[in-house]
This record gives C-alpha cells, sequence and structure tokens, in this order.
C-alpha cells in the first residue's frame, strides 16, 4: 500500500495493506453519506473539525465490526498495534496526506520526489539520498490524492470556509500548493509520461542568525555583520541554488527586524510564515500570488502584488523569491527609499545574481536593456549574500559576499568582501567600502572582528 507497512511487524504485508484498503473503502462510502447529509441539512459543507471527528468515529466502528466479523468466523482478531496502524493510516488517507504521511512525519526528510506512484526518493537533511516505497496503489489514486490536498489547502486558506479554488487537470497541469505543515508542493500531470510531485520541507521556520551559527551556516563575524546590515536597513539580496537554505536564512535575517516595523512579504507560495510568531513579529501583511480560476479570472501575479504591498505602509518589504516580472517594481521601490528589503534568487554565485537581474528586466513587459537595468541594480541593492554547500560532507554556508558599488552600464560594479576559501566557506576579502563600515558601525557592528578574522586560522570559522 504505502511505505507505512514495507516493514510493518504483525500482520503479514499482503494482509494488513488488505485489511487498510477494504476500512478505507468502507469509511470513505460512510464519510460521503454523512456529508451529503449534512450538506442536505444546513446547506453548507461540513466544517473541517466535525470532518476529521466523523471521520475517526467511522474508523472506530468500521474496525469493531471487522474485529467482530474475524471472531465470529473463528479468526483471531488484529493486534492492538496492528489495528492502530491501520488506523491511523485510514486516518491519514482520508484526512492527512495519504502514503506521502509517513514520509511528512519524518523530520530527517527534506525532499520527496515521485516519478509516479511507485519511484519516490527523499532527501535527508544530512545529504542523503534514498528510495522508499510506494505514495499510493495506483498513478490515479496518487491524481486523487493531489487533489484532495489542493481543497484542504484551499479550505485551509479561508478557515474551512470555501477557499480558492485550486485545479489541477490536463487544461491546468501545474500545481503548487503549502501543505498543512508548512511544506511546498509542487505537482504536473499529462504534460509528463506519470503524474509528478517535488515537496520541499523547512526544518527551520523560527531560525535566528546564532541558530545558523550553531548549524555552520554563518561564522561569528558573519553572524554579526548581516545582523548589523539588517538593522542599517541594507537592501540584502540572497542568493544560490535550489536547497541551499536562502529561505531559511532570509528568515534568520528577519528576525534581527525590530518587532515594531511593519513588514509586507510577498510570495509565489506560502513559505516564510513570519506571521505565525506574533511575539517577534506582531505586524506582518503576508501576500501570495494567484493563478487564474477555471474561467481564466482572478490571477494576481507578484509584480501585481508588489505594487499592492506597497501601498500598505511597510517599514520592509520581503520577497520569498525572484524570478520574473516583479523585478522591475522591486528595483524602483528599493532604489526609492524603500530600504531594508529583503529578496532571494536562484543564481550559481553571488555575482550571478546580478545576471539573472538583468535577464528578468530584460524579460519583463518593460524590456530594460542592460544599460538601464545595472544602474537601477547599483542603486536598489547593496548585497549579494552567496549561500552554497561546502566541504566533503556539503554543509549549508555563506561561500560569499558581495558590496555593490556602483555600474558602469555594461556591468554592475561590486567588491568581494567574502570570498570562498579551499573549503568553499567565506572568508574575508576585499574591505568594505568606507559608506558600508560605517553604516555597520553605527548599527553595532565591531570591525575589529573583519580584522581578527583575516589572521585567524579557517578565516573565523571553527
Amino acid at each position: 500500500m504505502t511505505g507505512l507497512f514495507l516493514s510493518a511487524p504483525g500482520a503479514g504485508e499482503s494482509g494488513e495493506v488488505t485489511v487498510v484498503r477494504r476500512v478505507r473503502r468502507e469509511v470513505a462510502e460512510r464519510l460521503t453519506r454523512a456529508t451529503r447529509a449534512h450538506e442536505t441539512a444546513t446547506g453548507s459543507s461540513m466544517p473541517v473539525d466535525e470532518r476529521a471527528a466523523t471521520t475517526g468515529r467511522l474508523i472506530s466502528e468500521v474496525l469493531d465490526g471487522y474485529a467482530t466479523e474475524e471472531m465470529n468466523a473463528g479468526r483471531a482478531p488484529l493486534r492492538p498495534e496492528v489495528e492502530s496502524r491501520v488506523g491511523r493510516a485510514v486516518a491519514d488517507m482520508l484526512l492527512g496526506a495519504g502514503g506521502l504521511q509517513p514520509l511528512l512525519n519524518d523530520e530527517r526528510i527534506e525532499e520527496v520526489n515521485a516519478n509516479g506512484c511507485d519511484q519516490v526518493f527523499v532527501r535527508y537533511s544530512d545529504g542523503r539520498r534514498a528510495q522508499v516505497g510506494p505514495i499510493a496503489d495506483s498513478d490515479a489514486e496518487m491524481v486523487e490524492l493531489i487533489r484532495r490536498l489542493a481543497a484542504d489547502a484551499g479550505r485551509a486558506e479561508t478557515g474551512g470556509e470555501g477557499g480558492e479554488e485550486r485545479r489541477w487537470d490536463r487544461a491546468a497541469p501545474v500545481l503548487n500548493l503549502q501543505l498543512a505543515d508548512g511544506s511546498r508542493l509542487h505537482a504536473i500531470m499529462s504534460v509528463t509520461r506519470r503524474p509528478a510531485l517535488s515537496i520541499r520541507r523547512h526544518g527551520y521556520v523560527k531560525v535566528t542568525l546564532a541558530d545558523l551559527e550553531q548549524l555552520g551556516t554563518v561564522n561569528p563575524v558573519l553572524r554579526e555583520l548581516l545582523a548589523a546590515a539588517v538593522r542599517a536597513r541594507l537592501n540584502v539580496l540572497i542568493a544560490g541554488r535550489t536547497g541551499a537554505g536562502k529561505t531559511t536564512l532570509l528568515r534568520a535575517l528577519a528576525s534581527a527586524i525590530p518587532p515594531s516595523e511593519r513588514i509586507v512579504t510577498i510570495e509565489d507560495t506560502y513559505e516564510l510564515a513570519l506571521d505565525a510568531d506574533k511575539a517577534v513579529h506582531p505586524d506582518v501583511v503576508a501576500l501570495q500570488s494567484r493563478e487564474a480560476n477555471v474561467e481564466g479570472e482572478g490571477a494576481l501575479d507578484m509584480s501585481m502584488l508588489f505594487r499592492s504591498g506597497l501601498r500598505m505602509s511597510p517599514d520592509r518589504v520581503i520577497v520569498g523569491e525572484i524570478r520574473g516580472h516583479e523585478v522591475i517594481p522591486m528595483l524602483n521601490a528599493m532604489s526609492q527609499g524603500n530600504d531594508g528589503s529583503l529578496g532571494t534568487i536562484h543564481a550559481s554565485s553571488s555575482a550571478g545574481a546580478f545576471h539573472k537581474l538583468m535577464l528578468y528586466a530584460a524579460q519583463a513587459p518593460e524590456r530594460l536593456d542592460p544599460a538601464t537595468t545595472n544602474p537601477l541594480v547599483s542603486e536598489a541593492v547593496h548585497l549579494v549574500v552567496h549561500l552554497g554547500f561546502t566541504g566533503d560532507n556539503g554543509v549549508r554556508a555563506v561561500t560569499s559576499v558581495r558590496e555593490v558599488v556602483g555600474a558602469d552600464g555594461l556591468a554592475v560594479s561590486s567588491n568581494e568582501i567574502f570570498r570562498p576559501d579551499p573549503d568553499g566557506r567565506a572568508v574575508p576579502g576585499a574591505p568594505p567600502s568606507t559608506g558600508l563600515l560605517s553604516a555597520l558601525v553605527r548599527c553595532g557592528f565591531d570591525p575589529g572582528l573583519l580584522d581578527e578574522a583575516r589572521t585567524a586560522p579557517g578565516g573565523g570559522w571553527a
């Protein structure tokens, strides 16, 4: 059935899987009747909490009936631990994430990739990769599971009342959504031989720069410099490839923003969750882009959200990921007084971030050429921080920090004030400009830390 039962003790694999299928089928039929009866009686859909309670009650009733049948037939009923597993599996399928739930419950897993229902691969937080058991009995069942997750996500966004329709079919084969645990799911069908999905999980939702120092992502001098950069309201762009930890570092930088400031976040899919901790960030507006509905209406892209966000009196604007047309309104805002903005971008190096910005600007409706884009970037961005996988064990760490100092029309001029050492970790490089250093010192940075890191073994890394 799913990876849950591949090594389960007790009943044989095939027997336990058969019981799960039977119980699920009967509970699903009864649940359908119950939800229809509720809709007929009330004129509205069954609330999420009531549906969960009804499902739990029906699972218990069906399992009790199964045990009675087995005893009447002279067979031993399921052992308590097996019955518990069966009940949990059925609940996961009808309420949770089905065959994905055991993988989501494993805190060691950072990524799940499925090429069809039975070709499932995971990546652990220590970099290991492994193939695991199937997440559904068939590709058709996998499709239905993902569609249910999409429907649940739409209800969750509005507290169970209605919600945005998340269409996923041949006409709309691409789906992006956030699962209940905050994981990000991307699924695609019809244009692939088999339905496929990728899930990315963020293990550090509430994280500080001090936490990242403990993880080896930054060292003491980088921790202090980046915290001072946030306090100094510098515009910081975080670059790196997929899975490098850009969103986690963005959250850590945001933790240095004073609680009194009003923050607007703009994302393609909710991931930052800065509004989740009111003690740290009490005044946050989280905006998410939206695809068109089934009538082709109602789409809101990130460029539209950025313009809307600027009208909400933000002290800071944070962009989860810069990937398209929003680059021009973002750069304009950052260069016109909206200092302290933060964002991430996919790039293979700190210098490569400038090339990506130039490409996005050229592809935007404004069709900006490099001679126009590069001066805009030089006015808008103060620092670019690059993250990568370092050393033989692939630890995520800051590999480079660039200070933007100007533009000559054809290129953005920058100084690499932290450059990668032989292991890839950032160590002091070119000295920061007088203006940058003065801004950092005014916000609590000790310039002596740079001198110490230059002479310390390993460049300040323990």
